[in-house]
């Protein structure tokens, strides 16, 4: 008895049933990785500084790392002139860099607690300060009583606290011994990922000799993560050639002529980035 032949049809549903099946899976990770990316794109500076930092696990920074806590008020005050609120006076051969006062651009609110906290502080002070001294004030760090007032304060558990309404941390209580602390492990795990492969493809694959072509938020990251003792997060996964280039690229960045950058493309806003990189490369 001759056995029945497969029906074409069948075969044909099946597929197209497939091939359904699998534009609909490639659309829902087409769609995960955008939300991914959008979700990357709404972190802050300083939240992207403290996600480094952050150990996975653990959910907190290391406790010897006391050089972050200057980098997040660095990043607040770049972010600000990255969302054009504020920028320095104008240069004059008198005065260097770090000498030139933040001016007030725009008070409108940011959106974002802190970065609104400071700009009312920025907003309030008069005569206006320098960049060296806001990062000092915003830190905590003067010996004058009457600029206390401007200390940001609990800045990392806040900015933790904004990873996990973005969903990037949890929370958690953990006992250390005497006492109970608040940590806030690594939830979302791909966007960390996706963070540090940003990093590492900006001074590798997407890297420019030319600082101005890069974009500003991530020069600042990269700058102020090595401020803030983190960026060797994002480059330990590297192997030893590429790590090579890349902190060969790195040092070339801290190297720079900050002064002599804010010369080549004049941008009041830009040269409060460029007077913070200043401020920690001193």
């Amino acid at each position: 008895m001759e056995e029945p032949k497969p029906r074409r049809r069948n075969v044909a549903k099946t597929e197209a049933e497939e091939k359904k099946n699998e534009v609909q899976e490639n659309h829902e990770e087409e769609h995960e990785s955008k939300d991914d990316g959008d979700k990357m794109s709404r972190l802050t500076l300083m939240e992207e500084i403290l996600l480094l930092g952050l150990k996975d696990r653990e959910g907190y920074t290391s406790f010897w790392n006391d050089c972050i806590s200057s980098g997040l008020r660095g990043c607040v005050m770049i972010e600000l002139a990255l969302r054009n609120r504020i920028e320095l006076d104008k240069a004059t051969s008198r005065r260097n860099l770090v000498s030139r006062k933040v001016l007030l651009k725009s008070d409108e609110p940011t959106g974002d607690v802190i970065l609104d906290e400071a700009l009312k502080h920025v907003k309030e002070t008069q005569p206006p300060e320098t960049v060296v001294s806001w990062i000092e004030y915003l830190s905590g760090e003067t010996w004058n009583p009457l600029k206390l007032k401007y200390q940001l304060r609990n800045v990392r558990e806040r900015l933790a606290k904004n990873l996990v309404e973005k969903g990037v941390l949890t929370t958690e209580k953990q006992n250390f011994l005497l006492f109970d602390m608040t940590t806030h492990p690594l939830q979302n795990s791909v966007m960390k990922a996706k963070l540090i492969k940003r990093v590492q493809e900006a001074v590798l694959q997407r890297w420019t000799n030319d600082v101005h072509r890069m974009d500003k938020k991530m020069l600042s990251l990269i700058v102020l993560s090595h401020a803030s003792d983190v960026l060797e997060n994002a480059f330990a996964p590297l192997n030893d050639q590429d790590y090579e280039l890349a902190m060969k690229r790195v040092r070339q960045l801290l190297e720079l002529d900050y002064e002599a950058e804010t010369k080549k493309k004049a941008n009041s806003s830009h040269d409060v980035m460029w007077a913070v990189f200043e401020a920690f490369s001193k």
